[in-house]
């Protein structure tokens, strides 16, 4: 009974993030990023830089020195695998019944032929990935992305995006199996897979964080435009690679 009210009240909640600080349509069609507490969330970024300086960043370069390729490969396939039936669940909120075949194509495949999800043999079948959430489904529904936040230890986000990330921990539906898997496992595969991550394009991540001259707002405009070429697809040029990545600041 907790769960559902818990994702009531996030849901709920975007709505009045967005109501207490709104973009103008100008704001909008612009495209501007729309940032009214700054100073907080630059307190926030600061406080993540030095969990990643500290913690994250040497756990990650160990992890992938350590641990053969194929194996954080493999545990990178998992932890994709362990989100499927929660996209199934979003693509059906959202409307689209393809992707959700996809999705469920893709979940079924892999647990079984891909050894519990370990490999990805749909892809050798050709079967398209799948990458969707709950701050997804909410801009299908109309909600606008509202103000920018970082999140601690997950970093950039939306006031939308926010209420994503706290309702998809609560709507996979492998939580509600009997017997179901080990309590947490998805968070604890997601935390693997983002050090393996980490660790891989270490080089990248360090020069943005800690090489440019403002590293709130790089990760902040690099989040924001990829966030809305993902959603919106309109406009290629809004998406940002991380090999162009500037060093420069801003």
């Amino acid at each position: 009974m907790q769960r559902p009210l818990l994702v009531l009240s996030a849901i709920l909640s975007v709505g009045l993030l967005s109501a207490c600080a709104t973009r103008t349509p100008e704001q909008k069609a612009a495209g501007e990023i729309f940032d009214p507490y700054e100073s907080t969330n630059r307190s926030v970024h600061s406080f993540n830089l030095v969990v990643d300086k500290v913690l994250f960043r040497p756990a990650s370069k160990g992890y992938v020195t350590v641990v053969p390729e194929p194996i954080v490969e493999s545990f990178n396939y998992f932890a994709e695998n362990l989100t499927m039936p929660g996209m199934i669940v979003d693509s059906l909120l959202q409307g689209n019944l393809k992707q959700a075949g996809t999705a469920f194509s893709r979940f079924v495949i892999n647990s079984t032929v891909g050894f519990a999800g370990l490999a990805d043999p749909a892809s050798d079948f050709k079967i398209p990935e799948v990458d969707t959430d709950f701050g997804e489904t909410l801009h299908v529904w109309g909600f606008d992305e509202g103000p920018y936040v970082e999140l601690p230890l997950y970093g950039p986000s939306t006031a939308r995006d926010a209420v994503g990330v706290v309702v998809n921990l609560f709507t996979n539906p492998l939580d509600y199996t009997d017997p179901r898997p080990a309590d947490n496992l998805g968070t604890y595969a997601q935390i693997v897979r983002r050090m393996g991550d980490r660790g891989r394009y270490s080089d990248t991540v360090d020069a943005m964080l800690y090489d440019s001259a403002d590293s709130y707002a790089q990760l902040r405009s690099l989040y924001l435009q990829n966030r809305r070429f993902d959603l919106e697809g309109e406009n290629t040029d809004l998406y940002i690679s991380p090999d162009e990545i500037s060093t420069e600041g801003f």
